[in-house]
């Protein structure tokens, strides 16, 4: 299989999805001539035209219901938002408007809308550009929620959530952009709902998601060299979510690590925990732990910011503790 970058396999997916289908056009700030904030965009406007590829003003708002109503007469817009931060003032299209609007319709209208949004912290970006805002998404009804860390998964997600027929927030962290894997030549999508099991192990089961698969996965590597032996999870999708892949693999291991890039109050691992206890209690020795960022807006400098986000190390002790 070819080795492509993170940003690639998203890209070609984009060029594919409007290959396949003359509805799916995309819109957002600088997609067109300077090929989007991380270059995931680059040369569709050359290859589609204007009409397919719209530089939008600086206005989330507006972004997202345009998509909105485009998505309601039949079209299948992708929205693309120069980082998650900034769906924050499109909030109120996204909540009430693109996760409603097929439920109070009564499933007369479709919504096969899919707003892209980078985030993350690592970059040294500051308090307002550095956030991982799942749980925000996570919490309301009528959004699915999809968030890859491979470049093979970006891909098939992508065209997966481009052909569902209802809103998807699609988040793509900015350190992955340039990270490679293999991909798959041949045309494929990959089902929303469905976790990836990255390792397979008897003592702990990890479970994460986009940026923080890598942590853990470099964390399972070493913890296996000290004969600790790990099942990791990647969710890729969090709504829809495989707690069903979850809850098999703790029955196995009987331990649970979730490892999380946002806030741990009230944030995705909550969640995933509560599900844990109230469906295979009873398979537990030890209580679930939670490897999460650390309740403070991002810090800049960089020692501090590294501080805020789980480092493998943070894993690691987390295991023995649990064990």
């Amino acid at each position: 299989m070819p080795l492509i970058s993170y940003r690639e396999a998203l890209s070609d997916a984009l060029r594919e999805e409007m290959e396949r289908d003359p509805n799916v056009f995309i819109l957002g700030e600088d997609i067109g001539f300077f090929g989007g904030a991380f270059k995931v965009t680059e040369g569709l406007l050359a290859e589609f035209g204007e009409k397919r590829v719209i530089d939008t003003p600086i206005a989330e708002g507006l972004i997202v219901g345009a998509a909105i109503g485009a998505a309601m007469v039949g079209l299948r817009p992708i929205a693309e938002l120069m980082t998650v931060n900034f769906a924050l003032l499109a909030m109120d299209q996204i909540v009430n408007h693109a996760a409603k609007i097929r439920y109070m319709f009564g499933g007369k209208t479709k919504i096969p809308l899919v707003v892209r949004a980078p985030g993350g912290g690592g970059s040294q970006l500051g308090a307002q550009h550095s956030q991982s805002l799942e749980s925000y998404f996570l919490h309301c009804p009528g959004l699915k929620v999809v968030i890859p860390a491979t470049p093979e998964d970006a891909k098939g997600l992508l065209k997966e959530s481009i052909r569902d027929d209802n809103p998807v927030i699609f988040l793509e962290h900015e350190h992955l952009y340039n990270t490679k894997g293999e991909v798959p030549a041949e045309e494929y999508t990959i089902p929303l709902g469905k976790a990836a099991l990255k390792r397979t192990g008897t003592d702990i089961t990890i479970i994460a998601y986009s940026n923080m698969v890598l942590t853990a996965l470099e964390a399972a590597d070493r913890l296996e060299k000290e004969g600790i032996s790990v099942d990791l999870i990647d969710l890729r999708t969090l709504n829809p979510l495989d707690i069903t892949t979850v809850t098999t693999s703790v029955k196995k291991t009987n331990r649970a690590i979730i490892v999380e890039e946002d806030w741990k109050t009230g944030g995705t691992g909550a969640e995933i925990s509560a599900q844990i206890y109230e469906r295979v209690f009873t398979a537990l020795d030890a209580p679930v732990i939670r490897v999460a960022g650390k309740d403070v807006p991002m810090p800049y400098a960089k020692n501090l910011e590294r501080a805020a986000i789980p480092q493998v190390e943070d894993v690691i002790q987390a295991a023995i503790n649990i064990l």
